[in-house]
């Protein structure tokens, strides 16, 4: 019988304190999963770090063990929004040099956080939108010049949100080859029903997280500590524990979604 977890994918969030992702990506394929997203974060996986042979080394580990879904990052010192040019600048140094990064690791796509607003007194939305749109004018050539794809990511602390206010934003962008990344467990936390969330994206999806936890336990654990991505459908995943995959797939059901084999 077919391991179900080679169907799934793992984001490597929980072991970025723990070593290098060349550390994290053979262990996470002998538990048999299917393919694996790697996190940015320094001493985990990082440019400055990585030069020419070490990316292609982690290139080769990714092709010959575990299938390189996507590259993400934690998005919390970053700001492609920002009010102040110089934060909007930092941003877009880091970010082309992350998609420069994914395109030498071969990864199928690159998560990117449209931005963040000030919740105290947030700037106007037209101008957010317009900061967002820089950035994508930036990003998504150089990301179709190497091979890969920017997934625009629904966050609770971004501008945008919910899946209507990020589709609207993607949308007018008007470049079919942007996609979207949903994140179930984001959407529960702004209170979006999952289902109606992934048929509002369906024409751009292109990525699933599942972070499976219980209500009582969101403030005393970071949300997204647990995510797992896998392209198209995913599981629950935990350090050294599985999850069943039983909720996941009734997400998928009631939007619309049908297994393929």
């Amino acid at each position: 019988m077919k391991n179900p977890a080679a169907s799934f994918g793992v984001n490597t969030y929980p072991y970025i304190f723990d070593g290098s992702a060349a550390d994290t990506v053979a262990p996470l394929a002998d538990q048999g999963y299917g393919g694996v997203e790697l996190m940015f974060f320094p001493g985990h996986l990082w440019p400055a770090e990585l030069d020419a042979s070490g990316l292609r080394s982690l290139r080769d580990l990714c092709e010959q063990r575990l299938r390189l879904v996507a590259v993400n990052m934690p998005n919390v010192d970053m700001n492609i929004a920002a009010a102040a040019a110089e934060m909007r600048s930092y941003t877009l140094d880091l970010l082309t040099k992350f998609v420069r990064c994914a395109g030498e690791l071969g990864a199928g796509g690159i998560i990117v956080g449209p931005g963040k607003a000030n919740p105290l007194f947030p700037m106007p939305r037209d101008r957010m939108i317009s900061y967002f749109y820089r950035a994508l004018d930036a990003l998504a050539p150089l990301a179709g010049q190497i091979g890969t794809r920017l997934f625009i990511e629904n966050m609770p602390f971004a501008f945008l949100p919910n899946a209507e206010s990020l589709m609207k934003a993607v949308d007018g962008y008007g470049d079919d080859s942007i996609r979207v990344i949903y994140d179930v467990a984001n959407a529960h936390f702004i209170g979006e029903a999952p289902t109606d969330g992934l048929r509002r994206v369906r024409d751009r999806l292109s990525l699933v997280h599942f972070f499976r936890y219980h209500p009582a336990e969101l403030q005393a654990r970071s949300p997204g500590v647990r995510r797992c991505p896998a392209g198209g459908h995913c599981i629950g995943h935990e350090r050294d524990r599985n999850h069943r995959a039983a909720d996941a797939g009734s997400h998928f059901a009631q939007a619309g979604f049908r297994h393929r084999r």
